[in-house]
């Protein structure tokens, strides 16, 4: 038996390899099924092609150019029903003891022997927090979902990259009167083509305020400070929209004895062949591979991770 950690499209597509060559497995998942496209705001488009998120021979058909988050749930949703996948959800792993062939997984509900055990719990474990004063009130969120929520409020997106410039938009399009905050002097080369102009733009205009080289010092309930170049300012707000970006559950990793690389980017150390860890038969899968490097993995370039460590488990079951 292998324990799968992680519910995302390469933990789906790890389970299906070993069922593909009769290796059971179980998929332990703390929250919904493909937990971090669920979180994903609601009206996201995909920058990939269907055909590139395709798991297991599975087609993926999406009514545009580009699937929808809606369309990528439903999708692996049903490739997981097609192949009966056993998927535990809302089950968080706490602990891996034991060593290769005799392990056990320890949850907040049960425990699991596995044999062999792959973490695949992608690059959004934990959120970057600004750790400034009034960063957990109600109205600070680090996962935007959906605009309409903000309509006629007084929102602030902190962040320069995608993630904010979409909220920005979206939340200024539904009428709210949005300001972005960005640490930069300029908004990240990395956006979206098709998005980027149009942020720019109503930055340009006016319709959405923007704060350069700025910081955000605190929260309160009805008001935010902010350190300009200008010097410090106090503004009205409603919302904040924390777009601050993620990074990978290494505290998790740290717990199950996996090295992470300590020059360079943070991330985990494995074999890129086989991809099992220095903790023998404990393996890493997708892009929580990239660790903090976040333009080096993405669901179309890491699938191969299924498929390799497929073939190691099967080749160490052999002996």
């Amino acid at each position: 038996m292998v324990v799968i950690i992680g519910s995302g499209p390469i933990g789906l597509a790890v389970s299906i390899e070993l069922k593909k060559i009769g290796i059971p497995s179980i998929i332990i998942e703390r929250g919904a099924l493909v937990n971090s496209i669920f979180h994903y705001p609601i009206n996201m488009t995909f920058f990939s092609t269907s055909d590139k998120l395709e798991i297991g021979n599975v087609p993926f058909i999406s009514h545009g150019p580009k699937p929808t988050r809606s369309e990528a749930l439903e999708y692996y949703r049903r490739a997981a029903e097609h192949y009966k996948l056993d998927v535990k959800l809302y089950e968080e792993v706490t602990n891996v003891e034991g060593t290769d062939g005799s392990f056990i997984v320890t949850t907040d509900k049960s425990s699991y022997k596995a044999s062999k055990v792959v973490l695949a719990t992608g690059f959004y474990g934990r959120e970057n927090r600004m750790n400034i004063p009034g960063e957990d009130l109600p109205k600070v969120t680090h996962y935007y979902d959906d605009p309409h929520r903000y309509a006629w409020q007084k929102v602030l997106v902190v962040g320069g990259g995608n993630s904010a410039a979409d909220a920005a938009l979206e939340t200024w399009h539904c009428n709210a009167e949005v300001s972005v905050l960005v640490k930069y002097d300029t908004l990240k080369s990395s956006i979206k083509y098709w998005i980027k102009p149009d942020i720019e733009n109503r930055i340009k205009e006016g319709s959405i305020k923007g704060y350069f080289n700025s910081k955000l010092l605190a929260i309160r309930e009805n008001e935010v400070d902010i350190e300009t170049p200008e010097g410090l300012i106090t503004v009205p707000n409603d919302f904040v929209l924390a777009m601050t970006g993620y990074q990978p559950h290494f505290d998790l990793m740290e717990k199950l004895g996996i090295d992470l690389t300590t020059d360079g980017v943070k991330m985990p150390v494995y074999d890129s062949d086989t991809l099992e860890t220095n903790r023998k038969g404990l393996y890493v899968a997708g892009v929580v591979c990239g660790g903090m490097d976040t333009g080096k993995l993405f669901i179309e370039n890491s699938r191969v991770h299924a498929e390799q460590i497929a073939r190691h488990i099967e080749k160490s079951e052999k002996k």
